[in-house]
């Protein structure tokens, strides 16, 4: 029972301190040399070492520790003296053995070696090296018989290689050492025979030669060559008496046809092993007629799919990486058209020893803590394990009451300062071995971080970010992280913190930069580091190169343009087909594009732009297809032959003098002459133009900068165009330089409200003028007595200064450095640190109402002090709290009126009249908004109302009608009555005089009389209230002459469109919308008191169905326009549109204009005099072209021809064929046409025999007419009916040449 509570003891504290163990690490030496070590094996040779006997033996042995161990060696388990060898030596501070064998014999150091490194805390030992020497002996010498076989028999050509070590390679050659083809009839086997399933007569050679290459001695043995001579049967009879005594013949009996049997293996089964994770390889080799073909199948499951593949002409399956799960039966089949035959081959998979979580891990312990030594390996049979201490078998070692030793694992417990060793741990089977050394060192160390202090990360947005707190201690330091402030630690999401002490932030955001703190932790102490992160934005490509179709000779041109974050210098590289672009002048590569001159065929393929930074990289591409060019016409004139012999002469630091000779001008003189260079230092392959000349010179004086490679060349341009580039000049290199100039553009500002951000221009590599190009920054506050701060900056373009007050004046200075001195002394510039939010509100805020509309703000101004950054302005958030009418809704939409700069006082216009408004000031800068200031509130008086919402027309009659209407949607005020005006208008849109109507508030409605004296009338209606008449609402309405008839003839004045009124939208801010068609177009007027400036007018006919067809005429801010291109006789119906922040625009009511046609004005054209001219000319020249036509149809008696065509009559009259009911020879039948295209005899002839009565011969005009192809349109046919018949359905194929001019006539 005791024993059993003992156990569990045991696996709770081996739980325990293998949780411990998780965090276990090495004393880092590099980085603390000062803490004591054992000894660790670093390098050393393979467990088996090969030699070769004309090299020296080398077999390392290398380790460190602290003190730095001594080293000793064994062989075949005994001391092995290297001191009594002079042949042999160990290199200075390393245990590696030097074996010159140029002194000794190579067969006196064969042998088993082990090497032990030690000091004062342990002892560290290697693997048993096994040396042996390579061997590559000579084949024996044999003379082989020919071999004599029937054809169809198989053959088997043995190799048999003499063995070497390592084994050789075997391969089959002829006497040309040209590789003999395999097949999967002919095939070599794993052991190098060379296996003929069946021979055929063109396997008959005398050089069938096998080679062994031994690859470590590196030489290549040859078999005596065998000769084979493949007979048919017949042969073999004639040839018997000829080779009975010199060759060796096999099978005598005739071969037929037969189904496979195998070569190798024999029999039906067979058995193979192989240890885990070697290479498994299995063949069967069939003979047969016709040849089988051989597959694979696994009997207990399917073939593993990757590691599997077929090799051979599938005569052999190959498993790589054999596993345990590869054992088991495999079956080949060999097949062919007569049987097949199977062969199953047992594979078992035995194992050396493998780790199954590693080899055990070195322990750096305090005193009194605990820990524990795994040693975990599997195999097949099961490994034996033994632990030895410093070299030696543990229990010969002191006791150790720390130490307790349980099968694979040492547990550790309270250990103390001599517990430390290094313990081997050694795993064998009779498949091999594993050894493995561990130190167990105990330590008492405070914790340190080695992670560089302050060091900065830089992470793209969005991607993760690891910060690396790397640290040391004993007992192991625990590690938390802060951030900024420190308020609580970083362990939570989005951070990750791992065991090593990383931290992670999965996806980096701009919120995450800043600095970082990391702290190692123990019962000895702290230590804390300093981090920061920033991050950058993704580089980009915002314009990827385009495909291009390109003639050959053209240039083309390929844009990639980036977009980068501003700290991050991006480089760009091309690529052609995913290699570097050819070496060749006429790739021209700029920062954002490529360019090719001068395309040829070769040029075509795919093009690749990648853009890299530091922190990432992006891609596109393009592809880029030549085609031959388009023929041009020949010029008389070209460009310039490229100029010849370039020269430096008197060369100076910093300047140089170029000549050269012009190249030929082809008829068009040189204009100038343009200099280009290349900075192979800087920029190779990129030309810049540097001068330009007069086309009369040949000389140019160049100035140059510092520490430049130059090279130049010499492009002149003509009328044409530019020149080839010349060859390029020899290279110039100028001396290094202080820099010339400062960096530009130096500003300070702050990102927070902490900080001062120094950014400048930097420098190029040409405006370097020397290596090593860096600044210095210089600030102080801007105040009496400062002193400057100085910082060096490389390879950046800014700097931030910490811990700066919130928006206080700083001087600046940036100065440029290299290896060869200072720039000159910079310029200061005035900065500013951050801003931050302001922190007083305005006060003394009043309101000074103007009138109805406008009011007056006033407020004392916030001090400067306060506003914490530049002042940008003052922003006024003003708000109508309600209407002071009974029948207006309240209204509390908020608006922001911004005055910028330093103001106190501002107007507030577009004011509701009658309404309340409330409202308070702010200050803001470029941080933000400051605290608003106290509210204050003003009453607007009333002011003039909005028009009438709707005005129509009811109960019309003869001589009177009743007006109805809205009261206006805006009163601003009390409505105290209206006012209606009207006048008469007559057919000539003529006013006559006006009445006038004073009507009561509350009405809605008038009835007019006595509206007899004219058919329309004019309406004008508006609203009144104390402070005023408002806009009026017009309306034009016909009336009746009688009854069930009204006046509708040609109206030319808008009447308003009768429709409901939308009671949810907004009230319409038009009236008085009136028009008048003028000869030129139609005038609409209006008014409008709307604060949208959008406003046009839309027009649409009136029968239109398609309410999408409104055309639109833009008004540009005036209240008129004149509408062009109306039809006559068309009705339009017309509105005046405001498009502003609501979600539908504003419509005034719908008005009619019908345009009068115009008929009065007509004139007859028939009577005007340049018309009757034009007749008379007309008439005259028909008259001619009659006569002219009737002259060419008379002028065709003149040709020879006639007379034949004389014996024939109109073609369309001609007698038919009896045979095929065809025309007998005009024959104007579509079918007997030829078709385009119709080809002439296949010599390209037209044969004088065929046709004699051609055009050329009767016609005066010489040439005959040909088709495209060169063939004759047709040829006459006016031969006798006898050689009609003769030629038969080849002279029915082509038209008379004598039809196509008679209907050529017909047609004139």
């Amino acid at each position: 029972m005791m024993m059993m509570e003992l156990r569990h003891l045991d696996a709770a504290l081996l739980v325990l301190i293998l949780g411990h163990l998780s965090s276990a690490l090495e004393v880092p030496l590099d980085l603390l040399p000062g803490l004591p070590q054992p000894p660790t094996i670093t390098h050393q040779s393979p467990k088996e070492y090969i030699m070769d006997p004309r090299e020296n033996i080398i077999i390392h042995c290398d380790a460190k520790g602290k003190p730095h161990p001594s080293f000793s060696w064994t062989r075949n388990g005994t001391h092995f003296d290297v001191e009594q060898d002079p042949s042999v030596m160990m290199r200075p501070h390393s245990g590696t053995l030097v074996v010159d064998l140029s002194r000794a014999r190579p067969e006196n150091f064969e042998g088993v070696f082990q090497c032990t490194a030690r000091n004062k805390y342990g002892s560290a030992v290697s693997n048993n090296i096994v040396v042996r020497q390579s061997k590559s002996p000579l084949w024996s010498k044999e003379k082989f018989k020919p071999i004599v076989v029937q054809e169809g028999v198989s053959l088997v050509l043995p190799c048999r290689p003499p063995a070497g070590l390592p084994p050789p390679i075997i391969f089959w050659m002829d006497n040309n050492f040209q590789k003999l083809p395999q097949s999967k009839r002919v095939s070599q086997s794993l052991n190098g025979d060379l296996y003929f399933s069946n021979v055929r007569r063109e396997d008959s050679r005398n050089d069938y030669i096998c080679y062994a290459r031994f690859t470590h001695t590196q030489t290549i043995q040859q078999k005596q060559p065998i000769t084979v001579k493949v007979l048919n049967l017949d042969a073999i009879n004639d040839t018997m008496a000829d080779y009975y005594n010199d060759t060796e013949l096999l099978n005598e009996a005739p071969v037929d046809e037969r189904k496979p049997t195998f070569l190798i293996p024999s029999g039906h089964s067979s058995a193979k092993m192989v240890l885990r994770g070697h290479v498994l390889e299995m063949e069967c080799i069939a003979e047969g007629l016709p040849t089988p073909e051989v597959s694979w199948t696994k009997v207990s499951g399917d073939l593993p799919g990757r590691r599997a593949s077929f090799l051979h002409f599938n005569k052999t399956l190959r498993i790589v990486n054999v596993s345990e799960s590869d054992a088991g039966d495999y079956r080949c089949t060999a097949r062919n058209q007569l049987g097949s035959a199977q062969h199953t081959i047992s594979v078992t998979v035995k194992a050396a020893p493998y780790w199954i979580s590693g080899p055990p891990k070195n322990l750096v312990l305090a005193p009194g803590e605990s820990g524990v030594l795994t040693c975990r390996a599997s195999g097949t049979p099961k490994p034996s394990i033994m632990w030895s201490r410093n070299g030696g078998p543990i229990e010969n070692s002191p006791k150790d009451i720390s130490r307790k030793v349980e099968d694979d694992t040492i547990i550790f417990t309270d250990v103390q300062a001599d517990s430390s060793a290094v313990y081997q741990c050694n795993i064998s089977n009779p498949y091999g071995y594993l050894l493995s050394n561990a130190f167990v060192n105990v330590l008492s160390e405070p914790p340190r971080v080695l992670t560089p202090a302050n060091k900065l990360y830089q992470v793209i947005e969005n991607r993760p970010a690891l910060m690396d707190c790397s640290s040391f201690g004993s007992p192991i330091p625990k590690i938390t992280w802060f951030k900024d402030s420190r308020a609580s630690t970083l362990d939570g999401d989005p951070y990750i913190l791992h065991d090593n002490g990383t931290l992670e932030i999965q996806v980096a955001q701009p919120q995450h930069k800043g600095k970082y703190t990391c702290v190692a932790t123990n019962m000895l102490g702290i230590y804390e580091n300093h981090v920061y992160l920033e991050t950058k934005e993704p580089t980009r490509i915002i314009k990827q190169p385009d495909d291009k179709v390109v003639q050959r000779g053209r240039s083309v041109l390929f844009e990639c343009r980036v977009k980068h974050d501003k700290d991050l210098l991006p480089s760009v590289i091309w690529l052609k087909d995913d290699e570097e672009l050819p070496d060749d002048e006429r790739f021209i590569v700029e920062f954002d594009s490529l360019s090719i001159t001068d395309v040829s065929e070769r040029d075509a393929g795919t093009y690749k732009c990648i853009v890299n930074t530091t922190l990432d990289h992006d891609l596109a591409t393009a592809e880029l297809t030549v085609v031959e060019p388009t023929p041009a016409p020949a010029d008389l004139h070209g460009r310039p032959d490229p100029p010849t012999d370039l020269e430096l002469t008197d060369q100076k630091k910093r300047s140089v003098q170029l000549t050269w000779i012009p190249g030929e001008e082809h008829n068009s003189p040189i204009e100038e002459f343009v200099i280009q260079y290349e900075d192979s230092l800087h920029r190779r392959g990129h030309w810049h133009d540097l001068a330009r000349v007069p086309g009369t010179k040949t000389t140019a004086h160049l100035k140059l900068s510092p520490h430049v490679y130059y090279t130049f060349r010499v492009l002149a341009r003509n009328a044409v165009g530019l020149s080839e580039p010349s060859s390029p000049s020899r290279m110039y290199k100028t001396d290094p330089a202080a820099p010339d100039q400062n960096p530009k553009d130096v500003r300070g500002s702050g990102t927070e409200h902490n900080n001062l951000v120094i950014t400048w221009q930097p420098l190029s590599g040409l405006q370097s003028n020397g290596p090593g190009l860096h600044y210095k920054v210089s600030w102080r506050p801007k105040r009496p007595g400062s002193d400057w701060t100085t910082v060096t900056v490389a390879n950046n373009s800014r700097f931030t200064v910490s811990g700066t007050p919130t928006f206080s004046p700083y001087e600046i200075k940036v100065q440029a450095v290299n290896d060869h001195g200072d720039g000159p002394e910079p310029a200061v510039a005035l900065g500013y640190s951050g801003e931050d939010l302001p922190v007083s509100a305005p006060t003394n805020v009043r309101a000074t109402v103007v009138n109805s509309t406008l009011a007056e703000l006033h407020w004392d101004p916030v001090p400067l002090h306060l506003i914490r950054g530049h002042v940008q302005g003052y922003k006024v958030y003003y708000w109508r709290r309600h209407n002071l009418h009974k029948h207006n809704p309240d209204h509390m939409e908020k608006r922001i009126l911004t005055f910028s700069g330093n103001h106190s006082h501002g107007m507030l216009p577009g004011l509701h009249p009658f309404s309340h408004y409330s409202f308070n000031v702010r200050v803001f800068n470029k941080k933000g908004d400051g605290p608003r200031s106290t509210t204050q509130q003003f009453k607007t008086p009333e002011g003039e109302p909005g028009p009438p919402v709707s005005l129509s027309v009811t109960d019309p009659s003869l001589d009177s009608l009743t007006l109805a209407w809205s009261p206006p949607h805006e009163h601003n005020g009390h409505i105290t009555g209206y006012d209606l005006k009207y006048q008469p208008v007559n057919n000539s849109n003529e006013l006559g005089p006006e009445e006038e109507l004073a009507l009561a508030a509350n009405e809605t409605s008038v009835t007019l009389k006595n509206l007899k004296y004219s058919p329309r009338y004019r309406f004008y209606l508006n609203a009144r209230t104390s402070a005023g008449a408002g806009p009026a609402f017009s309306l034009e309405h016909a009336v009746k002459l009688e009854e069930g008839n009204t006046q509708t003839s040609h109206p030319v004045a808008w009447s308003p469109r009768r429709r409901p009124i939308n009671k949810a939208r907004p009230a319409s801010p038009f009236a008085n919308v009136s028009s008048s068609v003028e000869e030129d177009g139609a005038l609409i007027s209006w008014e409008y008191w709307g604060p949208e400036k959008n406003v046009y007018v839309e027009y649409i006919a009136d029968n239109s169905e398609d309410e999408e067809e409104w055309q639109k005429e833009l008004v540009n801010g005036s209240q008129n326009v004149k509408l062009k291109g109306l039809k006559g006789g068309l009705s339009y119906r017309v509105r005046v549109v405001a498009q502003g922040h609501h979600e539908q625009p504003l419509h005034s009511e719908e008005l009619f204009v019908t345009v009068p046609a115009v008929t009065s004005r007509q004139v007859d054209i028939a009577t005007q005099g340049w018309f009757i001219g034009l007749m008379c000319a007309i008439a005259l020249l028909i008259l001619v072209l009659l006569i002219i036509c009737f002259i060419q149809r008379n002028k065709g008696g003149k040709y020879p021809v006639k007379e034949k065509e004389d014996a024939h009559t109109d073609p369309e009259f001609q007698p038919m064929k009896d045979d095929d009911c065809t025309f007998v020879e005009y024959s104007d039948n579509e079918d007997h046409k030829p078709l385009k295209g119709s080809r002439t005899p296949s010599n390209g002839t037209v044969k004088r025999d065929d046709s004699d009565d051609s055009l050329v011969d009767y016609g005066e005009g010489g040439d005959g007419q040909f088709n495209e192809d060169g063939s004759f349109i047709g040829q006459y046919s006016g031969k006798s009916s006898s050689r009609d018949n003769a030629e038969g359905q080849e002279s029915s194929g082509a038209p008379s040449p004598i039809n196509a001019m008679n209907s050529l006539n017909s047609f004139v």
